[in-house]
């Protein structure tokens, strides 16, 4: 049952994407490319440093999570209309992602892994979270709300731990804040 639960909600992640890349091949939303890129390491190796200190079904939301950001990267080079571009905040968010992964690999620790692929990953989707709020219009709201319900599966089949909720915690919370940002204006228009 509990590997139904997390396929279920990884299908909900893939449901999400698929909208996502279909509005970045038609221009409509325009990723910020180095957050995407840098959105597909951070939650690769915290998947793999979750799966090394046990967590198996629990894992492959994290794990999809990854995988389904590269996607949205390769599609924005397909539309010269469908990416933002970039700044020097988000060169630098990117070079703070990229520290933080180098950072997990010199300590090899699971629990530390996970603490800086969070950070790696903060730090790489900070300027699309500021974009999400800025310009909305640029934003696929619900991809981040159906990444949202994805990630929050794992909290029913994985066995409490630290390794186990951290990363789908801080996953849940940042594709909430995206969603809530990216559909503020229509749900609190007057």
């Amino acid at each position: 049952m509990d590997a139904l639960i997390v396929i279920g909600g990884s299908l909900l992640n893939v449901f999400g994407t698929f909208f996502y890349v279909r509005d970045t091949l038609r221009g409509i939303t325009k990723p910020n490319r180095m957050t995407w890129l840098m959105w597909s390491i951070a939650p690769l190796i915290g998947a793999a440093a979750a799966f090394t200190s046990g967590v198996t079904w629990a894992v492959l939301p994290v794990f999809m999570t990854g995988v389904l950001p590269f996607l949205v990267f390769l599609s924005s080079f397909v539309n010269k209309h469908s990416y933002w571009q970039l700044t020097a905040v988000d060169y630098f968010c990117g070079a703070c992602s990229a520290l933080a992964l180098i950072l997990w690999a010199i300590t090899k620790d699971p629990i530390i892994a996970i603490f800086f692929a969070i950070l790696g990953d903060f730090a790489a989707g900070f300027p699309t979270l500021i974009k999400a709020w800025r310009f909305p219009e640029t934003e696929n709201g619900f991809s981040f709300l159906m990444a949202t319900l994805s990630v929050a599966t794992s909290f029913f089949v994985a066995t409490p731990s630290l390794s186990a909720y951290a990363f789908p915690a801080y996953l849940f919370c940042i594709n909430a804040l995206l969603a809530l940002g990216a559909y503020r204006k229509r749900l609190f228009q007057s």
